[in-house]
């Protein structure tokens, strides 16, 4: 009987642990995917926030380790391995939930700080080649130009007659603001990309984080099962 009741909580600790690697990878996936996405705009942000990209790989990593360390200690029936499993799973749960609440405190800093960065940004269009190629990637991918209106382009010296030529959709030598007058500025789009990664980021840390509780707890059922016989 005690036997019977040990293989069915070790059945299901291999069942989490199964789900919780393809947690594993689909975090890594997406870690790679932001990251990959933030740096075309790395001229703008610099480092500042490479952090989310990177910290979906780590703990990508990490889980995919952990589980495979579950998986060893449901197969072997071993009671140190499997409370170890179970202690660590319990610091990524805490360290999951902090990190995705504070990915939901920070999204009106993050906010703040595009409008900031985008603005400074502008000014230094004609005197940096990262940035020019930034921005002109900027109003491609988001059919935008400037960062409220196309307008704002012509407090910039040298573009007091035309705008970038990026902000037209053909790219063209001959881009004029009257051409350029009903676009919208990129701000609130690019805003929006950026806070949506962070309220994913923050909405899946913490889904994550609570389905662990199962895996803690099938892993501690296992480990007195395993202690008692």
């Amino acid at each position: 009987m005690v036997e019977g009741g040990i293989n069915c909580v070790r059945y299901l600790l291999f069942v989490f642990n199964l789900i919780f690697f393809i947690a594993g990878i689909g975090l890594l996936a997406s870690g790679i995917y932001v990251k990959v996405k933030l740096d075309d705009y790395y001229d703008f942000f610099g480092n500042d926030y490479m952090g989310p990209g990177i910290l979906l790989i780590v703990v990508g990593v990490i889980i995919l380790l952990l589980a495979f360390f579950g998986c060893c200690g449901a197969y072997k029936s071993n009671y140190c391995l499997t409370m170890t499993f179970a202690v660590l799973l319990a610091v990524i749960f805490v360290l999951e939930l902090a990190a995705g609440i504070a990915g939901f405190v920070m999204k009106s800093e993050v906010e703040d700080d595009i409008t900031k960065v985008l603005m400074d940004a502008e000014k230094n269009y004609l005197k940096n080649d990262g940035v020019r190629k930034t921005w002109d990637k900027l109003h491609h991918e988001f059919d935008c130009c400037g960062v409220n209106k196309a307008s704002e382009w012509k407090l910039i010296k040298g573009l007091e007659n035309n705008p970038p030529n990026s902000c037209c959709d053909n790219d063209g030598t001959n881009c004029t603001y009257a051409s350029v007058e009903n676009k919208k500025g990129c701000e609130p789009a690019f805003e929006d990309w950026i806070t949506d990664k962070i309220v994913i980021i923050g909405g899946v840390g913490i889904g994550l984080a609570f389905i662990q509780i199962v895996g803690i707890i099938f892993a501690c059922c296992l480990a007195r099962a395993i202690q008692k016989e």
